[in-house]
């Protein structure tokens, strides 16, 4: 059994509401009661996961799937295929290179191969544009506090060069290779404690300088909360800065370097998204400024009038274009259909469409969505175009296709999992009703013949939140639910960019509810449906997602048995004053001012959490060194779980070492997480795993 949890009578008023939070002494992850606390907590969950029947097969089928490793979409400079890939026998990803006509890849930079081996992981990476050198960040533990290097791809020597406080880093090399436009954030004690997790600037390094002398660009004199990416064009003329205010709002700021620098940009009173790509003079914007479902625009760069756009590719009400990539002289769009990717191809100036490139399946041309990274790459005095795909049974893949001849060939492959015959299995998209009619899209995968009679298992996730999508991607996980009769199901909810701004926007701020019901709905479907029953059904959510699942399980006590509820925000009075936390009071508010107040004390897990009430059983997680979710959230919900619930069902927390959000993660520690974390499904579900696994 968890030990009890202190209480302390601590109670404010806010706007005029008494508020009571008998936990607030575990937001203190320093102290010594709170680490005792802690390794407590982690004891009697390790005690209890420990006693499940078939956690050596589950063990065992998991390591063998982790093993079918990672891989992303390549960067491609002067024909050189810059990409990361975790192979199976390792821990973390190494970033590789392939050569023009190559097929064979050389490892270029190996994280483990450094001071702290394999809790050290790459973030992030740009090559410069002849290919010859390429600049990385390099962090430790999950943190994600980025050191920025710079390797030489001819010799594989490191430079000197190291730039430190670069997290979440975004690098525009000069022509010549001689340095770089890069974004970074203020050293530790040169400004307020907990300020240098904000205000972000764009500096200028010229190799071999010493970093502390780096000038600031741009930034000076902007919101804190502000972010920048920076991408410059193949000339060195003009420098891109995407100016980035929450996840509904992006300015985008372009200076000539020829005339000295000066910024125009696409107006700050404009609140809208523009994402430029620069080619032969010209500027494309893929921007919702009045396109809801997206568009293409062409802008001269001089004078970003907008007034004076051309439209390159037009809003559509069925297809909603997520990102463009300018490729062999022509525009490439992923675009979405029914929450699955398609990839058309434009013809530059004039935007007809010259044809879709077909897919395998239906899928996403990413890895991993929620990830963020690019899903086609190529240059645009090259004809090849690198794509990714991946579905719910399909491992990750890198495609090549000739734009001049249509021919599609691999370009990376990830290994098929032992014993897992996709065929075997099939995804439906089914409708659920939401509580204001919004009809809400679920991907339900299962195996081939599912009788619907309420008998199986099912672990519903989703996510609905930060214009992020969640087309079909695969889950090294998946096989081992599925193939032991388990239905795995994604809901599409609002919150999401799947249908476009209005999809988004009607999932933030004063409209989060509408997230909690489309996913409520989403799981009254599939027991209507008889995918499964009340008794056999998990939910689980990491992050936002761990929001989710933390909403709805305090207000539909009774929707399911079990929830998994991973690296989760649950506190949304204090959210925004740890870690990073103050760069989403865009998406959710905050409790500070008062119309926000009343939409987050309305539905904030920890804070509607009610005694005596029958709630599922529920398995927290966190890690201690996660630098954007602070884990004060699952500590605090654990100790309120634990007081309140009466279901008499298990209330576990798991708090990770050595580990973060979840980036850089290396296999054995996911190996030792997704073990706890599917031990706990299946017991709590009365489910087996397969005689195979």
């Amino acid at each position: 059994m968890p030990p009890e949890s202190r209480v302390e009578q601590v109670r404010e008023t806010l706007h005029g509401v008494e508020v009571a939070d008998p936990y607030r002494w575990l937001e203190d992850t320093e102290s010594d009661e709170v680490r005792r606390w802690t390794a407590d907590q982690n004891a009697a969950t390790e005690a209890a996961l420990a006693a499940v029947p078939f956690r050596g097969a589950i063990r065992g089928r998991l390591d063998e799937l982790l093993r079918v490793g990672l891989l992303e979409v390549p960067r491609v400079a002067a024909g050189r295929a810059f990409f990361l890939r975790r192979e199976a026998d390792r821990d973390q990803s190494a970033l590789y290179v392939r050569e023009p006509g190559s097929s064979e890849d050389r490892a270029l930079v190996d994280p483990e191969a450094s001071a702290g081996g394999h809790l050290v992981t790459v973030d992030w990476f740009f090559p410069s544009a002849d290919g010859g050198l390429v600049a990385y960040g390099l962090s430790r533990g999950g943190d994600e506090l980025s050191t920025l290097h710079v390797v030489d791809v001819a010799s594989g020597g490191v430079l000197d060069d190291r730039i430190p406080d670069t997290r979440f880093s975004s690098v525009a090399w000069l022509p010549d290779a001689s340095g770089f436009y890069y974004t970074r954030y203020p050293a530790a004690g040169s400004v307020p404690p907990g300020e240098e997790r904000y205000n972000s600037r764009v500096r200028f390094h010229r190799l071999g300088d010493d970093p502390a002398d780096d000038p600031v660009v741009f930034g000076e004199g902007r919101a804190p909360t502000d972010t920048y990416s920076v991408s410059l064009s193949r000339d060195g003329r003009w420098l891109l800065v995407h100016v980035h205010q929450g996840w509904a709002k992006t300015i985008l700021f372009v200076g000539d370097r020829a005339s000295g620098g000066e910024f125009r940009s696409t107006g700050e009173e404009r609140d809208a998204i523009f994402s430029g790509e620069l080619d032969r003079g010209r500027l494309y914007v893929l921007t919702n400024w009045e396109a809801a479902n997206w568009r293409v625009l062409e802008l001269d760069p001089a004078t970003l009038e907008l007034e004076r756009a051309r439209v390159v590719v037009s809003e559509r009400a069925e297809t909603i274009v997520a990102e463009i990539a300018l490729v062999g002289g022509r525009l490439v769009a992923h675009e979405l259909q029914d929450a699955s990717s398609r990839l058309r191809v434009y013809a530059l100036p004039d935007g007809g469409l010259e044809r879709e490139v077909e897919l395998p399946g239906p899928g996403s041309v990413q890895g991993t969505p929620r990830a963020r990274t690019p899903g086609v790459a190529g240059e645009p005095d090259r004809d090849e175009l690198l794509f990714g795909f991946t579905s719910f049974l399909h491992p990750p893949s890198v495609l090549r296709r000739d734009l001049a001849t249509g021919t599609v060939t691999p370009f990376a492959q990830l290994p098929w999992p032992r014993a897992f015959d996709g065929s075997s299995y099939e995804t439906r998209l089914v409708r659920a009703g939401s509580a204001d009619g919004t009809r809400v899209p679920i991907f339900v995968v299962h195996r081939r013949g599912l009788p619907l009679d309420g008998s199986a298992a099912a672990l519903l996730t989703g996510y609905g939140g930060f214009n992020v999508g969640m087309a079909p991607y695969w889950v090294a996980s998946l096989p081992l639910w599925v193939e032991s009769g388990g239905v795995y199901a994604v809901a599409v909810l609002r919150g999401g960019n799947e249908f476009g701004e209005r999809w988004h926007r009607d999932g933030m701020l004063e409209r989060k509810q509408n997230v909690f019901d489309d996913f409520a709905a989403a799981a009254d479907r599939l027991v209507e449906e008889g995918y499964t029953s009340r008794e056999r059904l998990a939910i689980a959510g990491r992050s936002n997602g761990g929001l989710l699942v933390g909403a709805v399980m305090t207000q539909r006590p009774d929707l399911c048995r079990a929830v998994v509820c991973e690296v989760p925000l649950l506190d949304m009075l204090r959210y925004h004053h740890f870690q990073v936390a103050r760069l989403w009071i865009a998406e959710y508010g905050s409790a500070d001012d008062p119309e926000p107040f009343h939409w987050l004390h309305a539905y904030s897990p920890y804070h509607r959490v009610v005694d005596g009430e029958r709630y599922p059983a529920v398995l927290l997680t966190t890690a201690l060194g996660d630098t954007r979710v602070d884990p004060m959230h699952a500590r605090k919900m654990a100790a309120r779980l634990q007081a309140a619930t009466a279901s008499g069902l298990p209330v576990l927390l798991r708090v990770d070492e050595d580990a973060g959000h979840g980036l850089g993660k290396p296999r054995a520690k996911q190996l030792d997480a997704e073990t706890d974390v599917w031990a706990f499904v299946f017991s709590q579900l009365a489910a087996e795993p397969s005689p195979a696994a």
